[in-house]
């Protein structure tokens, strides 16, 4: 009694305390192998709401320690989530449920009760805790699998109740944690995420920055729009946004938005030297071109639409915050540089460059560019130094 409240006890400190779930269960299976269960393996299941994984399991085994499993959305993880012991819980709506192994009838349906039974386990035990409606986070499964002819007693699966809402309210509030800041850096970027979570949430919060930006604008959309379905066009329009925004993020950017068919980012500088961050810009920017353009090669063998982008690349001060209305914000970055970006933009199909740059940007690379003009930018006072890359 005193034990398993001390266990309860323990677990309440670690969800307060700890953010890792990993660590948790291994002090839970460590504590039940001491209070005389006879574990070989225990572990925690969770869905996830993670654009690229449905769920993962962490387990515990004495002589391997701590593994984690992904499940991913595509039709392998479907797979191994339909032949699991939590599945089969979940399609008969059912909280609890036990498997004697090896010799119990429909064992051979869930690969992982063979291959416990493989090393010797002989009774092997789930329970599910359901959590609060209103989002993909529906629960915990915890299992344990353990050896010998009786395995475990009926006390010991008793008592499982004595702890599992304490070790289920501690995976709740970790998982919503890290769903919570995964989430927010999916839809904000990471650095952004971080800002918002350390309490810049108000409107107006924020501060002026330098920062190189790189602003792409994928061609013809308008046109493709009234030609093709749409589910066809946001395929098409996730895999150029994936094409362009992963060099950018590998160089250090921070994509802000998706703006319908064009992508603002900024690469943060130096108020002295934005030669790093310009170069990296640049250097983004040439690979995304090239992945675009690799693309495109596939698609039109696939006979379907090539799909061009404009890339304007531009230096100087922004603000970088929250603007929207009071319960509707968007962190971006807005200013003079941004509005000069998006009139230059506006350029390349006239002068015929699908990758232009700013007379301050060019200034600060070691490149080849050459000076393509002066050009008159509407809303913009004085005209603007346009440079290209030689072709």
């Amino acid at each position: 009694m005193q034990e398993m409240q001390e266990l309860v006890d323990w677990i309440i400190g670690m969800g307060l305390s700890s953010d890792s779930i990993q660590e948790i269960l291994a002090g839970v299976a460590e504590r039940l192998l001491g209070m005389g269960y006879p574990l070989v393996r225990a572990s925690i299941a969770m869905p996830s709401i993670d654009p690229l994984q449905r769920g993962f399991s962490v387990a515990w085994a004495p002589s391997s320690g701590i593994s984690v499993e992904i499940q991913g959305h595509d039709g392998a993880g479907q797979e191994m989530f339909l032949r699991s012991p939590i599945s089969h819980l979940l399609s008969n709506g059912l909280l609890y449920g036990r498997w004697r192994l090896p010799s119990e009838d429909g064992t051979e349906s869930f690969p992982l009760l063979q291959e416990l039974a493989g090393g010797g386990a002989t009774d092997y035990v789930m329970k599910l805790v359901a959590f609060p409606e209103g989002t993909a986070l529906g629960g915990v499964g915890f299992s344990l699998a353990g050896i010998g002819h009786n395995g475990f007693s009926e006390k010991q699966i008793a008592d499982l109740d004595r702890f599992l809402p304490a070790l289920a309210l501690a995976c709740y509030r970790i998982a919503a944690l890290g769903i919570a800041v995964d989430m927010l850096a999916v839809y904000t970027g990471s650095h952004t995420s971080g800002r918002i979570l350390n309490g810049q949430t108000q409107r107006g919060d924020g501060t002026a920055i330098n920062a190189a930006i790189l602003l792409a604008d994928l061609k013809n959309f308008t046109s493709l729009n009234e030609q093709y379905a749409p589910d066809r066009i946001v395929v098409w329009l996730n895999q150029h946004f994936e094409a362009i925004g992963q060099p950018v993020e590998q160089a250090g950017g921070e994509i802000l938005k998706f703006m319908g068919d064009s992508l603002l980012a900024i690469f943060p500088t130096g108020i002295d030297n934005p030669s790093d961050a310009c170069e990296r810009a640049l250097a983004s920017a040439k690979m995304a071109m090239n992945a675009n353009n690799a693309l495109n090669r596939k698609r039109v063998t696939a006979g379907e639409p090539a799909i061009m982008v404009d890339i304007v690349l531009h230096v100087g001060e922004v603000f970088y915050g929250n603007v929207g209305s009071t319960r509707r914000l968007d962190f971006t970055a807005i200013g003079k540089a941004v509005n000069e970006a998006a009139r230059i933009e506006k350029l390349c199909d006239s002068i015929g460059r699908s990758l232009l740059a700013s007379g301050s940007f060019a200034s600060n690379v070691q490149g080849d560019f050459e000076r393509l003009g002066s050009f008159s930018l509407k809303g913009v006072s004085k005209p603007a130094d346009v440079y290209g890359l030689p072709t």
